[in-house]
């Protein structure tokens, strides 16, 4: 398996450009927080959980699915990475919830969703490089880490 920071060198390779860094940052985050709305918006009423003041949180398949992958994928790459991304997982699914509150998440995120990906492609059309996950799929799940670390000034 790769390092965290081959699988930020090969990112970075196709968000050079300062205009493509800036979409990035926000609609990487954007996306992933609306792959949590979407999962969320899968009806879960078998995940039954014994703490009722946690099962908005816990009892949906962003929870389930998402924590797989952060145990597979994340903590294989670091313990700091996984936390990270745990951290900003269980802020979007708490932020996902309140929405879900408020409008219709389903509609919500696909709109929102939809919004993000049009920001992305036009992003690498400025690049003028394809985006990273062309080449493999797992650079979906390096791109957020990739935001995070840049926004905070470590890479």
């Amino acid at each position: 398996m790769k390092s965290a920071q081959q699988w930020f060198d090969e990112y970075a390779v196709s968000h050079q450009n300062g205009t493509n860094q800036k979409i990035h940052f926000i609609c990487v985050p954007l996306i992933f927080f609306n792959v949590v709305g979407l999962l969320m918006s899968i009806p879960s009423g078998f995940l039954e959980t014994s703490f009722d003041l946690f099962n908005p949180f816990l009892e949906n398949w962003a929870a389930v699915i998402l924590g797989i992958i952060l145990l597979l994928f994340y903590l294989r790459l670091g313990f700091w990475y996984f936390i990270e991304m745990f951290l900003f997982t269980t802020i979007s699914i708490i932020g996902n919830y309140y929405i879900g509150q408020q409008v219709h998440l389903l509609y919500f995120s696909i709109l929102s969703f939809s919004i993000a990906w049009i920001g992305q492609f036009y992003g690498h059309h400025v690049e003028g490089k394809k985006p990273s996950f062309i080449k493999d799929l797992q650079f979906l799940l390096i791109g957020p880490l990739w935001v995070l670390q840049k926004v905070g000034g470590k890479k």
